[in-house]
């Protein structure tokens, strides 16, 4: 049956919802559900997926698809702003009556905080960072399930320490080794491969230091476009 997105858009959160693996845990004598993927950073890629698309594009059109360690969500278009400042640029849709709408149905966001959502609810269950890739006339975006820190490829570990410095940097503080282990729920003796991906972040200018005369000990990052 062919529905609207006023009408639609629940109905397909719970479809989405349903497929994705769940676990259930038994706290303080309640039953929790938690799903391999944060049902917020799913609706949000969604929403963001629909209001964003190209409907100039013909022949297309937003698709959701679940892999065992992965969601990927594809819309036409490329985004109009640039994906490396997606989350403090201002926003700017093509569609704006439509994303005026569905802020007014309460199913996305308020303007401009879509993609903080994403990435904090990630971070929050210490999933790997969410990636934007571009293509000639689509835009994907991954979500992706758990993974060990020691299982991240060196561009996974990047990805989420420049995010995380993004995300630190818009709600007024900075990433230090402290918050970054935090991210990746590490203890305090892993702050030797923290310094190493640090370091890293540094050389290829993903990052810069908050003070440059700040010793290391007291060292805070924020994003190199800061």
């Amino acid at each position: 049956m062919n529905k609207g997105y006023a009408v639609g858009f629940e109905s397909l959160m719970t479809f989405i919802e349903a497929l994705i693996p769940s676990k259930e845990t038994i706290t303080s004598a309640l039953r929790e559900r938690n799903t391999a993927y944060p049902l917020l950073a799913i609706r949000e890629a969604v929403a963001n997926a629909l209001i964003h698309q190209d409907f100039s594009i013909s022949g297309a059109g937003p698709t959701v698809e679940l892999f065992d360690s992965c969601i990927e969500i594809i819309n036409p278009g490329t985004p109009l702003v640039d994906v490396q400042r997606i989350i403090d640029n201002p926003p700017k849709s093509r569609n704006e009556k439509l994303a005026s709408l569905m802020r007014r149905f309460r199913m996305c966001e308020e303007l401009g905080t879509g993609w903080d959502k994403i990435v904090i609810s990630c971070e929050d269950a210490q999933l790997p960072a969410p990636q934007v890739e571009l293509y000639e006339e689509n835009t994907k975006v991954t979500l992706y399930s758990y993974k060990p820190f020691s299982a991240l490829s060196l561009e996974e570990k990047l990805l989420a320490c420049y995010l995380h410095a993004c995300v630190q940097f818009v709600q007024g503080e900075n990433m230090t080794n402290s918050t970054l282990r935090d991210r990746f729920g590490l203890p305090q003796t892993s702050s030797g491969s923290v310094s190493r991906l640090l370091k890293e972040a540094l050389a290829r200018h993903l990052i810069k230091p908050f003070d440059p005369e700040a010793s290391n000990k007291f060292m805070k990052y924020v994003p190199a476009w800061a």
